[in-house]
């Protein structure tokens, strides 16, 4: 068979670009829109966290099934599905008027990206060659990144003049630009030994996930020995571990858990997911310190996530070269420190600062998500088989996803924790003391609603006690994840292709399947 590149190659990419632009733009303006809908929408802390949740858990969840779907049927079909179904979820979520409405919403789009995501990215080991696919995947890497500073600039101008649906009525265009992208220059590849979607191990992954979720959400309002807390928790347990149990039987499993004996594999996906942990806790937090601490508008607070931002691409950009010249075992591990030095500076911010100091651990952050995520995945991606990059790649997004689901759920129930401990209600009528307490956003309310500028000061001071223990949080995981990487990465470069071991050697390259205008 011949290996001859598909002479199309880098056409093809501007469509994965355009996928892609998508979702990095979708990522991060509803971050922006989150104080605004849930001040106009009535939402308390854990709903919010539940809007956020909701299409991370259903993302991560619907990724293992996605990978085998386009393995099986053609990546660039299911590719144009999951843009359709994301299509359908930002109409929706556009006119919808209550909390739970937003979160259908969310799960909609939370389907079809788990489709975009993982076949986007599976497409790239049978498009081009090793050394041509850092270049690529830094393409892909790099628009996805793009659409990090585009979502809260545009949709903090969006909340500025028009309702916050808008923010999601804005995808509508960008995913036309996708469909149509794919249309013409994507061309079909599919594996055609991939096994049937096991629809068991589905629900297992769906309803395991929700239930950590829920169990981490509830646990700081219902207290972590409320008998519906330790139930979802031990639920999770028990459903995870029979979807573990089931997959090892499989002789194709949807969860293909062999992959982690590869060595490269494993320690780049868990650097890729701990990088995901600290920047998804990062970003749910950020926007609600700039807007309602520090007074910002939507469109202001965009602006003000810039820093953050602007490292990132310019850490994105450089990435590559760094790991191909000192290896990832190198450039990973520091990564993470200076994400940890991001974190750890930041959880020394008080009430009263100003944005400067802000910026500064924003900018770092952002040095340390564009430094460290690039290399860890090409590195796990350049350990897979050709003939399991869609389950391998859905592998690897579905524990990013979960590693930013479990950051938004767990940091979200730290700071709701700590903000309700030490708001000061006192003097306050039973009925507003209860609102004050549900969230920052709430609290400022109460505080308008009854001319209560210490109960402002208070609401202030105990949010920004919490974030700072969760920036606490996020920066001992990054120290444990440097430490972690730097013993046990494998030393040879990222995109090298020589950590590939014996049990992970590339079959046959997957069938490349003609559109009829091609034929």
């Amino acid at each position: 068979m011949s290996t001859r590149p598909d002479p199309r190659r880098w056409w093809a990419l501007g469509a994965l670009v355009a996928c892609m632009l998508v979702l990095g733009f979708d990522g991060t303006i509803l971050n922006v829109a989150l104080p605004e809908m849930a001040a106009q929408l009535g939402a308390d802390s854990a709903e919010q966290t539940w809007i956020a949740d909701s299409y991370l858990i259903v993302f991560a969840a619907l990724m293992l099934p996605s990978g085998l779907l386009g393995d099986r049927f053609g990546r660039r079909r299911m590719l144009l599905a999951g843009l359709g179904i994301f299509l359908a979820g930002s109409l929706f979520g556009a006119f919808v008027t209550s909390p739970g409405l937003v979160v259908a919403a969310r799960v909609v789009l939370g389907a079809g990206g788990a489709l975009i995501m993982p076949l986007a990215l599976s497409v790239l080991p049978s498009l081009f060659p090793a050394e041509e696919r850092s270049r690529a995947l830094g393409a892909v890497s790099s628009a996805s990144a793009l659409g990090l500073p585009l979502g809260p600039i545009v949709g903090g101008w969006l909340l500025d003049h028009f309702w916050w649906g808008s923010v999601f009525l804005v995808n509508v265009p960008l995913v036309a630009l996708g469909i149509a992208a794919c249309l013409f220059l994507l061309p079909e590849t599919r594996d055609p030994a991939s096994p049937k979607v096991d629809l068991r191990s589905t629900a297992l992954t769906v309803t395991g996930l929700a239930a950590l979720v829920a169990g981490v959400n509830e646990g700081p309002a219902r207290g972590w020995s409320s008998p519906l807390v330790l139930g979802a928790l031990a639920a999770a347990v028990l459903l995870l571990t029979a979807l573990v149990l089931r997959e090892r039987r499989s002789a194709r499993p949807v969860l293909d858990v062999t992959l982690l004996r590869n060595r490269a594999f494993r320690w780049n996906t868990l650097a890729a997911a701990l990088v995901t942990f600290a920047l998804t806790g990062l970003l749910f937090v950020v926007p609600q310190h700039l807007q309602t601490v520090q007074g910002q508008d939507a469109f202001g607070t965009g602006l003000r996530m810039l820093p953050m931002m602007g490292g990132l691409l310019v850490a994105s950009r450089a990435a590559g070269p760094l790991a191909e010249r000192f290896g990832s075992r190198v450039v990973i591990p520091g990564a993470l420190l200076v994400l940890a030095a991001a974190a750890l500076t930041g959880s020394r911010t008080e009430a009263g600062d100003g944005y400067g100091f802000t910026a500064l651990w924003l900018t770092l952050a952002g040095f340390g998500f564009g430094f460290g995520i690039l290399p860890a995945m090409d590195g796990a991606l350049g350990a897979l088989p050709r003939d399991r990059a869609g389950s391998g790649s859905g592998l690897l997004m579905t524990l990013r996803q979960v590693a930013g689901a479990v950051g938004v759920a767990v940091l979200g129930s730290l700071i709701a924790g700590s903000f309700a401990a030490r708001l000061d209600t006192g003097g306050l009528p039973p009925a507003a003391a209860d609102a004050a307490g549900d969230s920052v956003v709430a609290a400022h309310q109460v505080a308008a609603r009854l001319g209560d500028a210490a109960l402002a000061r208070s609401a202030d001071a105990a949010f920004v006690h919490g974030m700072d223990l969760a920036l606490l949080a996020c920066g001992i995981a990054a120290i444990a994840a440097a430490a972690l990487t730097a013993a046990f990465l494998p030393g040879k470069p990222a995109g090298s292709g020589a950590a590939r071991p014996a049990e992970t050697r590339p079959a046959e390259a997957p069938e490349v399947v003609p559109r009829k205008a091609d034929a």
